[in-house]
């Protein structure tokens, strides 16, 4: 399978500010030396060399996340603003579309993309939603409509299927989906997708407590022998101490988890809106170190950016 990461912000879309954007070219231009800029060579040679922060961004949108099968099916967890770029992509093969849309929970952050998701605006495609929140329906229709939206889901001609999750796995071809209730306010739902013995954890807006750590049957069955888990890591551990109960978890919490059921790949999501793509990535470099001081050596830290793609 194959997740690729379209939005990873939390709480609030996050744009870089013109500011921002003259501060990191401003810091660029520092670091350059006369050699650097001898030959195309060198040039290059500079550029990678910069650290990622000043290189790249995380991205400012809110959280979306599709994942690719073998068999080409589409499955899309959330609606935040980064899906209104996917979608984009998704027309632009000039292809009909049909794919599977899962919701975590219905806070701003995860479904303020929906009324800009080109595909659903087409009557040739399909798009089949998911929660187990027996209404989702109508949540969903109630944020496109007077006095928030101008345009109905009615407009949305593609074809249209809710599924409301009983507790049983969804199944699509070799992929079986289960879910399972976090800890957030208000409520959220972890996603843990399977396909031939490959194993994801999508788990945004997730603050870890101690019963996620038991080794009861069920957690064994849910989260044991993960190849790679999508968690919500917004706070330093400080942060997450002074906002305990607010619905999310720090990096080196989300360390611990990993380390504690054995899972591969640990991959940094939901950040901060009010942290800057080098605050991001310090906290990437402060999560490495802890994961290399831990017992659970071997887990791959990765900061989940928009445009990253990861093969699982």
């Amino acid at each position: 399978m194959r997740i690729r990461f379209w939005g990873v912000r939390g709480s609030v879309p996050s744009p870089l500010m013109p500011s921002k954007i003259r501060s990191k070219i401003s810091s660029v231009v520092e670091r350059v030396g006369a050699k650097d800029i001898e030959s195309q060579e060198a040039r290059e040679l500079f550029l990678s060399a910069l650290p990622e922060y000043l290189f790249s961004t995380v991205g400012g949108n809110t959280a979306c996340v599709e994942l690719l099968t073998d068999e080409d099916c589409r499955f899309i967890f959330d609606a935040g603003t980064g899906i209104r770029e996917l979608g984009m992509e998704m027309i632009s093969g000039k292809k009909t579309v049909d794919c599977h849309l899962f919701f975590s929970h219905f806070h701003w952050d995860h479904i303020q993309g929906l009324p800009f998701f080109s595909p659903a605006f087409d009557a040739r495609n399909e798009i089949r939603f998911y929660s187990p929140v027996a209404d989702f329906k109508r949540i969903l229709e109630d944020q496109m409509k007077e006095p928030y939206f101008p345009i109905t889901m009615d407009v949305m001609s593609a074809k249209k299927t809710y599924t409301v999750l009983d507790g049983k796995p969804v199944r699509v071809g070799s992929v079986e989906i289960r879910y399972r209730s976090m800890n957030h306010p208000g409520g959220c739902y972890s996603y843990r997708i399977e396909e031939n013995g490959v194993k994801a954890i999508y788990s945004t807006d997730t603050e870890l407590t101690e019963a996620d750590f038991r080794k009861t049957p069920e957690n064994i069955a849910y989260f044991t022998g993960v190849d790679a888990l999508i968690i919500d890591t917004q706070y330093t551990l400080g942060e997450a101490i002074e906002k305990f109960n607010w619905g999310h978890s720090s990096f080196s919490l989300a360390a611990d988890f990993a380390a504690n059921w054995g899972i591969k790949r640990l991959i940094l999501f939901h950040h901060d809106p009010a942290y800057s793509d080098r605050k991001i990535n310090s906290i990437l470099q402060n999560a490495s170190w802890y994961i290399d001081h831990l017992e659970g050596r071997g887990i791959d830290v990765i900061l989940a950016r928009e445009g990253l793609e990861l093969e699982v």
